[in-house]
């Protein structure tokens, strides 16, 4: 009974921050004001400046921030015990991670939706600017290169994903159409392309329970699975990257908003279904192994505190960088800075997007730690035979690296699919719609990261084109060397490029395997190991311009600069002790690129530091005002 406690606690605990400490910073911090006219309303031009109903939005935020790493980061820093994972989730969603998101969104509102790296050259320095945006740039080529091959992991770990993450996209096309276009009230769309989606897992994997045509339709479709999963990864990588070059290109409206809407209606209720199966197997214990066979009791099996599991790095400060997604992550700064705020309708709706997604993500991260501290104890029969218990637990993570890799999220898997088996869902449909569920996340982040990525690179170019602009003679024709950055101004030139370059480093076989057809489509592991502590400083350095944001008002900002401490140090730590085992290890490129991103850090903390004293109350530049046009009329609902 104690592992139901777990969720449903959290749960509560959740909701009364979201309606207490939410509401404060919405209403009294950061003054969100209903009659304040948003960037979606103001510069709505109908591709990405888009006003949008905040449900919408909320599936579009949700779905974008949340990818695997609320489910990868838990199930590996659960090797340090449930609790210590538990407690960071919980804690750190509340007064880190909702804060920093809802922080992102408010000063990218004020800011006419621009980015927060953007916003770094308002509120800090232009210097500070391109520091950021340099980094931002390094951390989104980075994830455009490894979720293509997490992904496509997925699909080759459960191939019954592959139909249904597919069958996806004219569901989202269609709805997008009908929402957007003619007018549609969104009830009625909403609820028939959530269960056509589920439709399409029942379908991909194999239409359990009905024997068409003498199983032939089934077998076929498990045929077909196969055929598909067994493509070498690279071709999954340019597939799903072609995916993201039409999802960043075209209106928000037609594919990435209503993709990461429905996508949040069936994830929301998957996780539905694994609260309920937590709750039946915590009466009623797990599925019986066969018939008559007795129901296992739940329990966690999983111990309440490991300080020194063999080969993982220790658990300070490592455990706050393994945790992202779920407790606080950089990446999430981009989303909310990035495309949330150019849709959002009015300012208030920011809480509900911005705290309150970051709080359904925490409660995603709780439902991991139940999964794989408890679920699993239910058996992993493909994998481990009669295995059960805690000795299957002890078995799986015997080290850090049994649980690298996609054994991670096949621990998720297999243990939200034993508490569905709780419930009596078939085996099969219940593995496919965790596998969906795990899929479906990876995918609508890598399509909203390239459009992100393809913001960068504008904003990049941008920058440099005007600079050497100013520099000649404007009545001058364009230098042919300035032309590419005239490319690079452009959506498809940026997106091109943010496709390419992730491609480029994806198509490098992983650190140590040769190079063959088989083996290309890893490399995004080569820089991987820097992400995790990069992610976290990008949410140090989010704190540190949020702050500024309210430090200029004089608004208190204690709530962003205790958390900026806190994320800078700790990555920064983390990455110092990554830093000397490399290069003792002779591993000079992750060495180098860590020297590199420590510095650009420092860098920034040395302007922040400098104008700190001097800006208290002194607003920045205003904008210049906004030419009159007409504005496209915005969406209904």
């Amino acid at each position: 009974m104690e592992t139901l406690l777990i969720p449903l606690l959290a749960g509560v605990g959740f909701l009364i921050a979201y309606h207490t400490y939410g509401r404060w910073l919405a209403r009294r911090l950061f003054r969100l004001d209903p009659q304040a006219v948003a960037p979606s309303v103001a510069l709505n031009d109908d591709r990405d400046y888009v006003p949008t109903a905040r449900s919408i939005v909320f599936g579009h935020h949700f779905t974008s921030i949340a990818g695997t790493g609320p489910i990868v980061g838990p199930a590996l820093a659960i090797i340090w015990g449930w609790v210590p994972a538990l407690l960071w989730v919980v804690f750190g969603c509340v007064f880190i991670g909702a804060v920093h998101d809802l922080g992102a969104l408010v000063v990218s509102l004020r800011n006419r939706g621009m980015t927060i790296g953007e916003i770094a050259g308002r509120v800090l320095t232009p210097r500070a600017r391109l520091l950021f945006l340099t980094i931002l740039l390094f951390a989104l080529w980075i994830v455009l290169a490894i979720f293509g091959w997490v992904i496509a992991s997925v699909f080759t770990l459960f191939p019954e994903s592959i139909l249904p993450v597919f069958l996806q996209i004219p569901i989202a096309l269609w709805i997008g159409v009908a929402v957007h276009r003619k007018g549609r009230n969104l009830l009625w769309p909403s609820a028939l392309a959530l269960g056509a989606m589920y439709a399409t897992v029942w379908l991909g994997a194999g239409c359990p329970g009905v024997a068409w045509g003498g199983g032939a339709l089934g077998d076929g479709i498990r045929g077909v699975n196969q055929a598909l999963a067994a493509w070498p990864l690279w071709v999954w990588v340019a597939v799903l990257l072609a995916y993201c070059y039409a999802a960043s290109v075209l209106p928000v409206w037609l594919l990435l908003q209503p993709r990461d809407y429905i996508n949040s209606l069936q994830l929301i209720s998957s996780l539905g279904l694994v609260v309920a199966g937590v709750a039946v197997a915590a009466f009623f214990g797990g599925a019986p192994p066969g018939a008559g066979a007795a129901r296992a009791p739940l329990e966690l099996v999983a111990p309440a505190l490991n300080l020194h599991p063999p080969g993982a790095p220790p658990i300070l400060p490592f455990l706050f960088v393994t945790i992202a997604c779920g407790a606080v992550s950089g990446f999430h700064c981009l989303v909310s800075s990035g495309t949330s705020s150019k849709q959002l309708r009015c300012e208030p709706d920011a809480q509900f997007v911005g705290f309150g997604a970051m709080l359904l993500e925490g409660f995603l991260a709780v439902l991991v730690i139940v999964a794989v501290a408890a679920g699993i104890g239910f058996g992993w029969a493909a994998k481990f035979g009669d295995l059960g218990g805690a000795a299957l637990w002890q078995t799986m993570y015997a080290n850090w690296s049994s649980v690298t890799g996609g054994m991670a999220i096949s621990a998720f898997v297999v243990g939200a699919a034993n508490f569905l088996e709780a419930m009596g869902i078939n085996h099969t449909m219940a593995t496919a719609l965790m596998g969906v569920l795990v899929a479906s996340f990876a995918g609508t982040t890598i399509d909203t990261a390239t459009r992100l990525q393809r913001y960068v690179v504008q904003e990049l170019a941008g920058t440099a084109d005007a600079r050497w602009a100013a520099r000649g003679n404007p009545s001058a024709p364009v230098a042919w060397w300035r032309l590419p950055l005239r490319g690079l101004r452009t959506p498809h030139g940026a997106t091109l490029f943010a496709v390419g370059t992730a491609f480029a480093l994806a198509l490098f076989p992983k650190p140590g395997d040769p190079w063959t057809w088989a083996t290309i489509g890893k490399g995004g592991l080569i820089l991987w190991p820097l992400f995790g502590a990069t992610n976290q400083l990008l949410a140090g350095l989010s704190f540190l311009v949020v702050a500024f944001w309210l430090w200029r008002r004089g608004r208190p900002s204690w709530m962003c600069v205790l958390p900026a401490v806190l994320m800078l140090l700790t990555p920064g730590w983390a990455l110092l002790y990554d830093l000397h085992r490399w290069f003792n290890a002779g591993q000079y490129l992750l060495a180098g690129v860590a020297v590199i991103v420590l510095a650009l850090q420092g860098w920034i903390l040395v302007e922040a530091v400098r104008l700190w004293p001097r800006v208290r109350g002194v607003l920045e530049e205003a904008l210049p005002p906004l030419p009159p046009r007409p504005r496209p009329s915005s969406s209904p609902g």
